[in-house]
């Protein structure tokens, strides 16, 4: 069962759910500036995302472009099946694997790609105290000694925050090999981090079981 998020959490996180809603309900509609603010509140997570599977920066501006020029042709389509995010993450998740693919390129795991501005801005308000930049560059550290699959789960769910079923939806798999491939992830990285430096604190499968 899914732990549930704080009153505020959850709130806020049904308030973007209905702004995203109202941009893509506008964009079907040809509005260019719902889809400016669209593409500028999805830009940098995207970015951060895939990033973490190839350090060229032009493949993560394709993808970017491609993914939200996706969501500008296929907004009228569009019948809220899934959450506007998890169908925006699911456009991006597909066209990065099918750019490995016909580029005949690997997943580098665990890639660093240089951040423009907005994105570093971005990431200094979320993480904002020098005890949080060393821990995520420590669990950075862990995720790219995962395989990519499990890698890509962890960071679904902790990045972009989403869901077993969301997550699911976007791999394209049953919610049961997200579980597993959460589980073994956990092992992987109880076994991993404390040899890189402490001890890895969260449960992470069981917030998102």
């Amino acid at each position: 069962m899914k732990e549930a998020l704080p009153d505020r959490e959850e709130s806020s996180r049904d308030a973007d759910e209905a702004r995203d809603l109202r941009w893509i309900r506008a964009i079907a509609q040809g509005d260019r500036r719902a889809f400016e603010q669209l593409y500028l509140s999805y830009h940098a997570p995207l970015n951060r995302f895939l990033a973490r599977s190839t350090d060229r920066r032009d493949l993560v501006d394709d993808v970017i472009n491609e993914t939200l020029w996706a969501v500008w042709r296929g907004a009228t389509h569009f019948r809220g099946d899934s959450k506007p995010r998890t169908w925006i993450i699911s456009i991006a998740y597909r066209t990065l694997m099918k750019f490995l693919r016909d580029r005949g390129m690997e997943s580098h795991r665990g890639g660093q790609v240089a951040l423009d501005d907005e994105d570093q801005l971005h990431m200094a308000d979320e993480h904002s105290s020098p005890e949080r930049a060393v821990q995520r560059d420590w669990l950075a550290h862990g995720l790219s000694m995962l395989p990519a699959d499990q890698c890509r789960t962890i960071e679904l769910a902790y990045l972009l925050g989403q869901s077993c079923e969301e997550i699911a939806t976007i791999m394209d798999c049953s919610v049961g090999t997200v579980k597993a491939r959460m589980f073994r992830a956990r092992v992987r990285l109880r076994n991993t981090l404390p040899r890189l430096g402490g001890d890895f604190g969260p449960d992470v499968s069981a917030e998102h079981a």
